[in-house]
């Protein structure tokens, strides 16, 4: 705006006068050596009583003797105006109390309409309902009676014919054996072939057992300790990249041609088992398994 800067601070702040420094030219004092309350120690104080304590005495309280609130007044029993409030109050009322005709009826049970309003409902009686009187189909037409047992031990009970009887020797399979074990024996020729897997005490060979018996247990020689430890006439030489450190000179390039293919390695040959001959085995007879089943 025209004419703000001709106008001086004072005029600008609405000051009539600068604000006075009331501390230029004072001593430094330190906050430390400064009093907490500097006006309360001088001049004359205002010193009042004291808190006063609650007790007996009438200088505890504001007035000077002790006033009474119901002062003057007669005694008056709170049981008796309670029953002269309760006498109002029933004049109140108009006639006699209310009573019911009758209480509450209790059910004697479960399903029980007794005490009920409506009372039973016909619809959830437990009577049963009339029924139509159950005739019994015919029976079914038999072609023949049937026959009696279940089949086993039983005859003529069966579709097919009764097997017929036929004498059987008593010890007929140990006779047939040792005939066949003598008519066996006859055609061999030489003796019993043997094979190289005999069973031993472990599943595969143990490698380490021998039936040789061992050596004698070799005695540990005792190496001379030498006095002092042994030091090389000069120090080893380092590998400059020219093979100046070496014992051997460094060997000529020579050209190798591809090298051929590898041929497979034989397989061994496979040791000869013969084949498993028959093996006997436990039957049962027929009439067994039918006791069974």
């Amino acid at each position: 705006m025209p004419g703000e800067g001709t106008k001086s601070d004072m005029e600008r702040v609405g000051l009539f006068s600068e604000m006075e420094y009331i501390t230029v030219g004072d001593k430094y004092v330190s906050h430390h050596d400064r009093p907490f309350n500097e006006a309360a120690s001088k001049n004359k104080q205002m010193l009042p009583g004291g808190s006063k304590e609650m007790s007996d005495l009438q200088a505890g309280y504001f007035e000077p003797r002790f006033v009474r609130i119901f002062e003057g007044e007669g005694y008056a029993n709170l049981n008796q105006m309670r029953r002269k409030h309760m006498m109002q109050e029933a004049k109140k009322n108009l006639g006699k109390a209310f009573l019911p005709t009758n209480g509450d009826k209790k059910s004697c049970g479960i399903g029980s309409y007794y005490g009920t309003i409506g009372g039973p409902v016909p619809f959830f009686s437990a009577q049963a309902k009339p029924r139509e009187k159950y005739e019994a189909p015919g029976k079914n037409l038999y072609t023949s009676p049937g026959k009696k047992g279940t089949g086993y031990g039983y005859a003529n009970v069966t579709i097919g014919k009764q097997f017929t009887h036929s004498a059987d020797v008593y010890d007929a399979p140990k006779l047939n054996y040792k005939k066949e074990s003598e008519e066996h024996h006859r055609l061999l020729k030489g003796g019993p072939f043997k094979l190289n897997l005999y069973p031993r005490e472990y599943f595969d060979t143990n490698p380490y057992f021998s039936e040789k018996s061992l050596p004698p247990i070799k005695k540990a020689e005792k190496k001379e300790v030498l006095p002092s430890p042994f030091k090389p006439s000069s120090p080893g030489k380092k590998a400059g990249g020219m093979k100046a450190g070496t014992f051997d000179p460094y060997p000529s390039h020579s050209t190798d041609p591809y090298l051929a293919k590898s041929e497979k390695p034989s397989k061994p040959a496979k040791v000869f088992h013969p084949p498993g001959g028959p093996k006997s085995r436990p039957i049962e007879s027929i009439m067994t398994l039918n006791v069974k089943r």
